[in-house]
């Protein structure tokens, strides 16, 4: 049982982690075009964030994973589940990312910019060594509770047979007829909470220099 649900918990580790690799910058990305003076841009954005914001994650799953096939007549692979997976835990999480980073950045003060022009800064230099780790400061609590629904959250790639930590826990579970497998598979995940609840109040503290 442990050896099974070790399998899944490296499985829900690949997905959590890979899930920051590509969202953590492309929610970045996605805040530049929904603070956009293009309208056109900034409305299509908005757009997508609803969506993603809007639909359940298990339905954005589903449709990620089938839509190939049913709209298109393209026949994947088994390998495609992960691949799908990955792909809808990142769009779902960037547009989350996508707000928590827009509300950081409009909430700097707009003197600082007009103080770095005067300072000779460009507009990346001001953004990314003045306003951004002062962004990272302020946002890092929402970041926090973010993250720490995205441990939970890898439980849903059961709805494609991903076989993540739960749903090796409901394998053996129900071959077993015992409820030992999901204790045990509670704890994996509320001890990886506590690690990563740690770790992210760390980084708070190391940006305890950052005083407004």
């Amino acid at each position: 049982m442990v050896g099974m649900l070790g399998e899944g918990f490296i499985t829900s580790l690949q997905i959590f982690f890979l899930t920051l690799l590509g969202a953590l910058p492309l929610g970045l990305v996605v805040a530049f075009g929904r603070m956009s003076r293009f309208k056109p841009l900034s409305l299509l954005v908005q757009l997508y964030i609803s969506i993603m914001r809007g639909t359940p994650l298990m339905l954005q799953l589903m449709v990620v994973y089938y839509l190939p096939y049913f709209g298109f007549g393209i026949s994947m692979g088994d390998g495609y589940r992960f691949t799908a997976t990955i792909f809808a835990f990142i769009i779902n999480y960037a547009a989350y990312f996508a707000e928590i980073y827009r509300s950081g950045i409009q909430s700097m003060p707009h003197g600082q910019y007009e103080a770095a022009i005067v300072l000779g800064y460009s507009r990346p230099q001001t953004f990314f060594f003045i306003i951004f780790p002062q962004v990272v400061k302020r946002i890092l609590p929402p970041m926090t509770n973010e993250v720490i629904t995205l441990v939970k959250d890898t439980t849903l790639s059961f709805v494609l047979s991903v076989p993540e930590m739960f749903t090796q826990a409901k394998a053996i579970a129900a071959a077993q007829r015992a409820m030992t497998a999901f204790v045990v598979a509670g704890g994996f995940y509320y001890v990886f909470n506590l690690v990563v609840a740690f770790v992210m109040n760390r980084i708070e503290k190391k940006m305890d220099y950052y005083h407004e």
